[in-house]
């Protein structure tokens, strides 16, 4: 085992760490000159260049006459999303929109035992919007409902959708049409529960 001395530099450097741990006056000592120095390295550093904030303009000054200007790009402030007050007002509802919900249920249910899925939607498409369509490929046909059993009546209406009760055997759907471009077009169901 080799015998420490208070020679050399290991004997140094044993002596400057170990010094704030041999009383409580030199932590105390040891933590107030670190803060000093890390208090004078804050002033030293140069300060950071504030961020500009996207929301504002940026302001931009005329340069010195015989300074070249540099072209820059402006930045664009992000799109704003405004959500309207009021909800659209009630209309009557369209008993067009009420009639491709009646058809849309008709090819709703007819799914034969073994029906392939793919029939089953190809049925569905005169009626349904390109968005829902896609949804409906993840539905099993078995699941669907087997009768229809009541008139298609609207709940409410606005000018651009409508939502339509359709009573089946497996329980009540909450049909929302939307008109588009092709006419009124189922765009999405829910089970009353």
């Amino acid at each position: 085992m080799p015998i420490r001395t208070h020679r050399g530099r290991a004997a140094v450097y044993r002596r400057l760490w170990g010094w704030p741990l041999r009383s409580p006056k030199h932590l105390a000592a040891a933590v107030v000159a670190l803060a000093a120095v890390a208090t004078l390295v804050g002033f030293v550093l140069p300060e950071p260049a504030p961020s500009q904030n996207l929301a504002e303009p940026a302001t931009t000054t005329e340069p010195p006459a015989h300074s070249a200007v540099v072209p820059t790009t402006p930045t664009k402030a992000p799109p704003t999303i405004s959500v309207p007050a009021d909800p659209p007002a009630q209309t009557p509802p369209d008993p067009a929109g009420v009639a491709v919900v009646e058809e849309w249920g008709k090819a709703w249910v007819d799914h034969p035992v073994g029906a392939d899925r793919q029939q089953w939607l190809a049925k569905l498409r005169p009626y349904t919007t390109d968005e829902f369509i896609t949804e409906m490929a993840s539905v099993d046909p078995a699941n669907a409902g087997n009768v229809i059993t009541g008139a298609a009546t609207a709940v409410s209406s606005t000018g651009g959708a409508m939502q339509v009760r359709l009573p089946t055997d497996i329980g009540v759907l909450q049909v929302t049409v939307t008109k588009t471009r092709f006419g009124w077009r189922v765009a999405q169901y829910d089970k009353e529960g």
